[in-house]
């Protein structure tokens, strides 16, 4: 048995800010990163921030914990070719919004950047990847390392420690199959669904919170047009690389017309329609552009 919930995504702009929520949060945190991790607060940043143009095809959220470490979790429904540029670009913001003027650079805070896509992004297999910082040298090929003094005054234990840490989960790739508790939450994050015997952290909470029959009015209204706005991006979407495709097979019916092909191998190579064609070679033949 499973029950049908509010999608993650909705759910991070309205009902997980709440301070009494936040152990649906941290369940997941806890879950991705391996170790018990509290959120100390939400943090009032950009992406934080709600505006009458409402981003509906993305979510974010800053968190900071009690390990005094930034969480960036950033949910991306739509497709976007330049995504891993605008991670990038969230972390630096994050890192240099929370240094004050004329604070030590030691004050920096460890950024950990979580993405969540519901597109293929970039080239892989797995559905999980994991992003740090390490130095190996180009000749010895050794990690460079802290110093003790270095650890002992910043109290971490590799240079990595103090970079920001990327995890991109590529929701779409997820076979469905939950062979732990972090594939549990990549299943709720997938079909919003939390089966009866799944036991990760977090998630039974979430089906009390996520519950669609328990939201007030106002909060159902606004899920539902999050809902519908995702089908109207998506038939954009579509409809911008139907008419693409569709230029570029007349681009390519052109070509073969003024190289002399017939209609019937222009039909098989292209896909279009004999009357397509013709509107073509009539639309070119008007033009003097062919006979």
């Amino acid at each position: 048995m499973s029950k049908k919930l509010i999608r993650f995504d909705w759910a991070i702009k309205r009902l997980l800010r709440n301070k009494a929520n936040f152990v649906v949060l941290e369940g997941f945190l806890s879950e991705l990163l391996f170790e018990n991790i509290q959120i100390e607060r939400i943090l009032e940043s950009e992406s934080n921030q709600e505006t009458e143009n409402d981003k509906f095809n993305r979510m974010d959220i800053l968190t900071q914990n009690t390990k005094n470490e930034f969480n960036i979790i950033e949910i991306q429904s739509t497709y976007e070719i330049d995504y891993f540029h605008r991670m990038a670009y969230g972390v630096s913001k994050s890192i240099s919004e929370n240094l004050s003027i004329g604070q030590e650079y030691s004050a920096i805070k460890k950024v950990i950047s979580i993405n969540i896509v519901y597109f293929d992004l970039g080239q892989g297999q797995d559905y999980i990847y994991k992003g740090k910082t390490d130095f190996i040298g180009l000749h010895q090929k050794d990690k460079l390392g802290l110093s003790y003094k270095q650890k002992t005054t910043f109290l971490k234990q590799e240079v990595a420690d103090i970079f920001p840490e990327y995890y991109l989960i590529k929701v779409n790739q997820f076979n469905d199959n939950a062979k732990d508790t972090l594939d549990e939450w990549v299943y709720f994050l997938k079909n919003s669904e939390v089966k009866d015997d799944f036991k990760a952290k977090g998630l039974k909470e979430a089906g009390e919170v996520l519950d669609i029959m328990r939201l007030p009015k106002d909060d159902e209204y606004g899920y539902n047009r999050y809902l519908d706005s995702l089908h109207v991006k998506a038939s954009e979407i579509f409809t911008l690389k139907t008419e693409a495709e569709f230029n570029i097979k007349e681009d390519i019916a052109k070509k073969l017309i003024l190289n002399g092909a017939n209609n019937a191998l222009i039909s098989v190579s292209t896909g279009l329609t004999i009357d397509t064609i013709e509107a073509l070679r009539n639309d070119l033949a008007e033009k003097g552009i062919a006979d």
